[in-house]
């Protein structure tokens, strides 16, 4: 077992913030349900997979079954949901998922239950062949003007890229490995995965270049972002079997996790293990993500199975677990993985010591959460640049508003685009929303236009300080300046009507702009509406916004449901058949969702005589 060892000062804080641990005790039993279990646990040294569950398949079992009772990164694949924006990392066209502080769903839809607030906090970074907390080299990324290809790339037709290729072929033009590299690199960056995979096709049925395993792990990746997992697993079969290795099924895994096809996950991991690929932490981690996010119940079950492979956890392990943790306020467990990450001579990144902040944070702890802010920062903020991003926000949400004036004044002089959206976020969280809009228009004088994520960040704070108007004046200026309405932006215009009581309007303008724009929105618009809807007994449209979560491919979360039962509560209508819908689903109550379901039972003879007299 992975001991968990006294950490002498964990994160350097002081010894008060993290209890040190007696006894032994498996990161398993870390994610068990409460501490006071696990100390138990520790104390007997047992040897089972978890002393604390229900009767479930056994831990030691290796492989997975959709049939038993998890800030975003992503992939080397781990290819991550298309909703983020962050290029940080990249390597070869592919992400690692992890979950950054995303402390900003915390607010958006308050969770009553043990899921997490990330459920689709998922962003990319694009690194491939390696794990999440791996630290590739970074490469210098072209420019179109200083790539002849890549410009022929950008300014071909969408669906005709083949063609400007051939074009440029009988120009007498070559094709460099390293400068397919760059390209599509750079065509992964700007979200053209259309193009990506045009031109990666082209190059295999042209035979310009001798294809290796991650080029095709590379289509495969490509393909399952542009036309879905089915398709590219069924790309598998043409790939030469020499070249059918571990690459390209972890690409396919991750893929599968990114969409939360629990079922096609499991399948796949299976796979792997049929062919007799070892099982990696680059594996394990994509488990413990897809169960971190739709049933935290199996994470033991993959801690055990990882104990049993003898597969030693990474820094993202450990990254998932606190988060885990975090977000169910255990805090007591989160400490004591952070002792055992430390134990096994991982010491933690910026990330984490954010995420354990962020937890902190939301759970009353600010005793806990400014000593981790003031070691993030350094002995000199200046010399540690890199911090003031991360920080920033969390000093938002703290409240300091002398803090945030602090950091922004080391970097307002010579600003950077990720330090302004942190500035705008922590000014917006202080309800200092000039300063916010000024943060946001010195950004034009210096960089003339912007993404949509900075537009994004600004239609938050009007969100958040109900300022409807300016965000439909903003919404107004996207569309004169040209910028691109994707789902982030749809979900922050979701954000903006709900958080002006104007729910109907939301989902017409969540309707009509997916329609429009052809785009799925994210699982947390569907759920702000399912959570207005709920609030207002609304049944009928709480349905609907259910159904159409369930059409799009969101299914297997049990926070939806709870959302939908809340309604039915709230409206005092019996939900004949609940049960059952459910267990048709593969859904599993949980302890909130037991509790919903007693009271919403109309056949529950313990209702007090006041509820019948109701």
């Amino acid at each position: 077992m992975w001991a968990l060892r006294r950490a002498g000062n964990p994160l350097r804080v002081s010894a008060r913030q993290v209890a040190s641990v007696r006894g032994c005790a498996s990161l398993e039993v870390l994610l068990s349900a409460d501490a006071k279990t696990a100390e138990e646990h520790c104390g007997q040294c047992c040897q089972k997979s978890c002393c604390c569950r229900q009767p479930k398949p056994s831990a030691s079992r290796s492989s997975f079954s959709s049939g038993w009772s998890m800030w975003g990164r992503s992939f080397s694949s781990q290819a991550g949901a298309n909703s983020g924006d962050k290029d940080d990392g990249l390597e070869d066209g592919f992400s690692d998922l992890e979950v950054p502080p995303e402390a900003d769903k915390k607010e958006e839809v308050e969770s009553t239950s043990e899921e997490s607030s990330d459920e689709d906090a998922v962003d990319e970074i694009d690194s491939l062949g390696v794990d999440a907390d791996a630290k590739p080299e970074k490469e210098t990324v072209k420019r179109a003007s200083q790539s002849p290809l890549l410009k022929v790339l950008l300014e071909a037709p969408r669906n005709d890229v083949a063609a400007s290729l051939k074009k440029w072929v009988d120009a007498g033009n070559t094709f460099d490995r390293s400068d397919i590299f760059y390209v599509i690199l750079n065509l992964r960056k700007r979200r053209f995965y259309a193009k990506a995979l045009q031109l990666l096709e082209w190059l295999e049925e042209s035979k310009q270049i001798d294809l290796v395993e991650r080029d095709y792990a590379s289509r495969l990746d490509l393909m399952a972002k542009v036309n879905g997992v089915y398709r590219a697993e069924k790309y598998i079969d043409n790939i030469p079997a020499s070249l059918r290795g571990e690459v390209v099924y972890r690409t396919l895994l991750a893929n599968c996790v990114a969409e939360v096809n629990v079922k096609k996950a499991e399948e796949v991991f299976n796979k792997m293990k049929d062919l007799g690929f070892p099982v990696t932490v680059f594996a394990i981690n994509q488990l413990l993500l897809l169960y971190k996010r739709v049933d935290k119940k199996k994470i033991a079950d993959v801690l055990a199975m990882m104990e049993k492979e003898n597969v030693k956890p990474s820094l993202f392990t450990y990254k998932l677990l606190v988060d885990t943790k975090g977000a169910s306020r255990d805090f007591e467990g989160m400490e004591k993985v952070v002792e055992s990450m430390q134990a096994d001579g991982i010491e933690p990144d910026i990330l984490l010591q954010a995420t354990l902040a962020k937890h902190y944070i939301f759970g009353g702890h600010r005793e806990k959460a400014e000593p981790i802010l003031e070691l993030m920062e350094g002995d000199d903020i200046k010399a540690n640049r890199n911090a003031c991003q991360v920080v920033l926000p969390l000093y938002g949400f703290l409240g300091k508003k002398d803090d945030v004036e602090r950091i922004w004044q080391v970097c307002e002089a010579n600003p950077r685009l990720e330090e302004c959206l942190s500035a705008i976020d922590a000014f917006g969280r202080l309800g200092d929303v000039e300063k916010a809009e000024k943060v946001f228009e010195d950004m034009f004088v210096k960089w003339k236009s912007l993404s949509p994520k900075f537009y994004n960040a600004l239609i938050r704070v009007y969100a958040n300080q109900n300022l409807l108007d300016k965000g439909k004046e903003l919404l107004k200026r996207m569309d004169e300046n040209g910028v691109k309405i994707g789902v982030s932006t749809l979900d922050s215009l979701v954000k903006l009507y709900v958080d002006a009581g104007e729910v109907d309007k939301a989902e017409s303008v969540l309707y009509k702009l997916s329609q429009k724009n052809r785009m799925k929105p994210q699982y947390s618009s569907y759920l702000m509406l399912l959570d207005s809807y709920s609030k207002k007994g609304d049944v009928h449209n709480s349905e609907k916004v259910f159904n159409k979560l369930r059409q799009m491919g969101y299914s297997g979360r049990i926070r939806q449901y709870q959302l939908l039962l809340h309604a039915y509560l709230h409206a005092k209508a019996p939900p004949y058949g609940f049960r059952e819908r459910m267990k048709a689903d593969n859904i599993f109550p949980n302890s909130v969702m037991a509790t919903l379901l007693a009271a919403t039972d109309p056949f529950n003879q313990k209702k007090t005589i006041s509820d019948m007299l109701d």
